[in-house]
């Protein structure tokens, strides 16, 4: 929570109150679906042409401006946030930070995690949940994490009352902006056909219940 607020305190914060508001709106649907009170969440719009976003543990969630031209509508638009509040509920970020500490790829990280020990952690938080682009560091999920956090994104915008179907349209309206756009999310995130195929298998898999 300290790390979120450090970063809300130095981020330009939306001032388009129907976006914002919407942004809330959608978060707090899926929110409600995910069935965590103990997660305390919150959503907020970055004026940021960034095509990203992301979901800190306990349900904090940032949204960039840029991604709002790839989610077409709500239905898009609960997709990224599904998948991103997805990821925070399987701590996939967790993994990646004590992966990425123990592992080679603190060298990756270099002076930034080998500098004073608390503001080297601080960073390697900041970098495994989304938000490292301020230390020009972006470590993908694995493919795994990936796979996860789509099946439960979308089963969460489905409960949340989303259609489905719109999963599909924005990974593929993402794979068509790809080398376009300044996009840290398409690093972290690919998005290809076996993707898009991957999506629409647990589609299939959840109206065949």
């Amino acid at each position: 929570e300290k790390s979120y607020k450090e970063f809300l305190a130095t981020a330009k914060i939306s001032k388009d109150v129907k976006q914002t508001q919407r942004i809330k709106r959608i978060g707090n649907k899926i929110a409600l679906a995910a069935k965590r009170p103990d997660f305390k969440w919150e959503f907020n719009l970055i004026d940021d042409p960034q095509v990203n976003a992301w979901c800190m543990p306990g349900g904090k969630v940032v949204v960039y401006t840029g991604i709002l031209k790839m989610a077409q509508n709500d239905d898009q638009l609960a997709t990224v946030m599904a998948h991103e509040v997805s990821h925070a509920l399987a701590r996939h970020g967790a993994e990646r930070m004590s992966h990425q500490q123990i592992s080679s790829g603190i060298k990756q990280l270099g002076n930034i995690l080998l500098g004073a020990t608390a503001p080297g952690y601080a960073n390697a938080f900041n970098i495994a949940y989304g938000y490292g682009t301020q230390y020009g560091v972006m470590l993908p999920f694995s493919r795994s994490h990936e796979h996860e956090a789509d099946e439960i994104g979308i089963h969460l915008m489905h409960k949340a009352g989303y259609d489905m179907h719109a999963a599909v349209k924005f990974w593929q309206n993402m794979k068509a902006a790809k080398g376009t756009a300044p996009a840290e999310f398409f690093s972290t995130h690919p998005s290809d056909d076996n993707r898009i195929k991957e999506i629409q298998k647990i589609i299939e898999d959840i109206e065949s219940k």
